[in-house]
Order: C-alpha cells, then sequence, then structure tokens
C-alpha cells in the first residue's frame, strides 16, 4: 500500500512537470505566432496588447486540452490497465 501511495506521488510529480513544461512551450509558440501575424496584419492596437489579448484567450482552451492530454487520459489509462491485469 504504501508502494502505490509513494508511486502515484511520484507520478503526480512528473505529470505536474510535463504540464508546466507544455504550457511554457506552448505559450511562446503562440506568442511567436502571435507577433508575427501583428506584423502581417498591423492593427490598430499596440502590439503588447494585441499578443497580450491573443495570449488570454489562447490560455483558456490550452489549460483544458493540457489537463485532459497531461492528467486525466494517462491517469484514466493507467486505472484501466490496473483494472484489467487484475480483475479481468
Amino acid at each position: 500500500m504504501f508502494g502505490l501511495l509513494r508511486l502515484s506521488v511520484v507520478l503526480l510529480i512528473v505529470l505536474t512537470i510535463v504540464y508546466w513544461a507544455l504550457v511554457f512551450y506552448f505559450r511562446a509558440g503562440e506568442r511567436d505566432r502571435l507577433e508575427a501575424e501583428w506584423v502581417a496584419k498591423q492593427p490598430p492596437l499596440p502590439q503588447h496588447t494585441y499578443v497580450e489579448n491573443g495570449i488570454r484567450d489562447y490560455r483558456r482552451s490550452l489549460r483544458r486540452k493540457l489537463l485532459w492530454g497531461v492528467y486525466i487520459v494517462p491517469i484514466g489509462a493507467i486505472l484501466l490497465l490496473i483494472y484489467l491485469v487484475n480483475y479481468a
């Protein structure tokens, strides 16, 4: 029982590190894309305002996708495998 708890804590720590690494990576890519889009379109907003508005909108959708992709799907797959190995 103690081993499973320790493994779960390590898994959550690793998944959290992966989550934050992906957040920073995807946010940087989106910032580059928005800056290039601003240069191409030249909207009336200043560049920093245009980019920050785009990042704010992107952050909402990114958080939901990453929570599913980093936490829920892998943990669900592990739980399904444990169930299938032990009880099926």
